[in-house]
């Protein structure tokens, strides 16, 4: 549609976000549904995120997820966003993604990120705490040596079938993550649009940072973020609005329901400081119509400098959101043919 975004990648991230009354089944079968769909549009890749314990996310296993989204398409690239490599042994994380890349050769991302469990309870199910972030860096060379064979942490253990297999990684972070992805001469992934001098000051850090590496030569940047596309800009605000009450709800109430649909949130009443939550969680991001959510994106991307853009919109209304997505496949003018690259 506009030229300026010729040649950016445009992918997915679907967090398996349940709805009220559906349960966790329907939630992840309705995101393999959206992989296909997605796939379709021309769409780069698909990824899916790790989640524990929380109720309106059924995604809490991201390599068991992307290997059945992997089987249900065909070309477009499938991974995660990310695994919690924190909550993790290396090797195991290696096998996973080695497994994977064994079906689906050429196909597999590895977005690795360093949070930890939600809640301190999450955290001690997992046998982690808040320290283990500290270790991502440690952790992430172990990983990657996995692959290459030269992971010196454990003398003479091997991780089949991962060892010898090319399965590009990718870390999600902001702040200090984005120093680790530079320093290990990994693409980055930072987000989220509505902080955008902060996102933008990660990104200038990691080009400054950035050592090539045998993952990648030269520094590449995936730019994430809510972006809502409908026939008015009042449609795509309202797509806007179970998150937004979501998270307003999880910061006053200590948890993250399933999404309501707009008429019951219109409805509700809402306290004071609930209000000021919600009405802040629908600032910032990318919406409108196609013409204002296309200048929008050339701005973020002109001033990121990012080569993809990687859309984690979540609402309550599935069909709303698969025409989000596909007004914005005409947005950035995407085809059905994906190259199959592997970055």
């Amino acid at each position: 549609m506009t030229s300026s975004l010729d040649g950016i990648r445009f992918s997915v991230l679907d967090r398996s976000r349940t709805r009220e009354g559906e349960d966790g089944s329907e939630a992840l079968r309705a995101t393999v549904r959206l992989a296909q769909e997605v796939e379709a549009l021309g769409y780069h890749r698909f990824w899916v995120s790790e989640h524990h314990g929380v109720p309106g996310v059924a995604g809490s296993a991201p390599t068991v997820l992307a290997a059945a989204v992997a089987a249900a398409t065909s070309a477009i690239r499938v991974g995660t966003g990310g695994v919690m490599l924190p909550n993790h042994r290396p090797l195991l994380v290696a096998e996973a993604f080695g497994v994977l890349e064994a079906l689906f050769p050429g196909r597999i991302d590895m977005g690795l990120g360093r949070s930890v469990g939600f809640t301190d309870g999450v955290r001690r199910a997992l046998g982690r705490d808040k320290d283990d972030a500290g270790r991502f860096a440690e952790q992430l060379t172990e990983l990657l040596g996995w692959f290459t064979g030269t992971q010196t942490a454990h003398p003479g253990v091997h991780a089949r079938p991962a060892e010898g297999l090319r399965v590009p990684p990718y870390v999600l972070a902001t702040g200090e993550g984005a120093t680790t992805a530079a320093e290990a001469g990994l693409p980055l992934v930072v987000g989220d649009l509505r902080g955008r001098e902060r996102m933008l000051a990660a990104v200038d850090a990691y080009r400054a940072a950035f050592r090539p590496s045998a993952w990648a030569e030269e520094p590449y940047v995936v730019v994430s973020g809510t972006v809502a596309v409908a026939g008015t800009e009042a449609e795509a605000r309202r797509l806007l609005v179970p998150e937004a009450w979501s998270a307003a709800w999880s910061r006053t109430r200590g948890d993250f329901p399933p999404l309501p649909p707009v008429e019951r949130i219109v409805e509700s009443a809402m306290t004071a400081k609930q209000r000021g939550l919600f009405e802040a969680g629908l600032t910032g991001h990318v919406y409108g119509t196609e013409e204002q959510v296309g200048a929008e994106l050339e701005r973020v991307v002109k001033e990121s400098g990012a080569q993809e853009v990687l859309v984690t919109t979540s609402t309550h209304d599935r069909a709303a959101l698969l025409d989000s997505y596909r007004r914005l496949a005409r947005v950035a003018g995407l085809t059905s043919a994906n190259d199959g690259t592997s970055t």
